[in-house]
């Protein structure tokens, strides 16, 4: 299968303390967090229990689950605390003009 790029939304619609959720045709859940001037893609889904990520805590360059306080790296997706139990799948994700695209493969 070939990669792709799609559109997961607008620039102007992500900021440092509000990341964007996605999610792909096949119902995989993504988040895509500002952090500085960089942007990044990973798993929106708390891998310890059902729990959206991107309604979680942000602090920096990490995000909190908002129910079990698990502790998630936002650039690279490590379980910094746990109860997350594993690391999160990262994307590749960029600006094309405003719009977010994220890779899929």
């Amino acid at each position: 299968m070939s990669e792709q790029w799609l559109c997961a939304g607008h620039a102007g619609a992500l900021s440092e303390d509000s990341p964007v959720e996605f999610k792909l045709g096949d119902g995989k859940e993504i988040g895509i967090y500002k952090v500085g001037d960089e942007l990044y893609a990973l798993e929106n889904v708390c891998p310890h229990a059902y729990a959206l990520l991107t309604q979680g805590f942000i602090d920096g360059d990490t995000v909190e689950c908002p129910l079990h306080e698990a502790v998630f790296h936002i650039p690279t997706g490590k379980c910094m605390k746990e109860p997350g139990g594993r690391d999160l799948k990262t994307y590749a994700v960029r600006l094309a003009g405003e719009e977010i695209q994220i890779k899929v493969e």
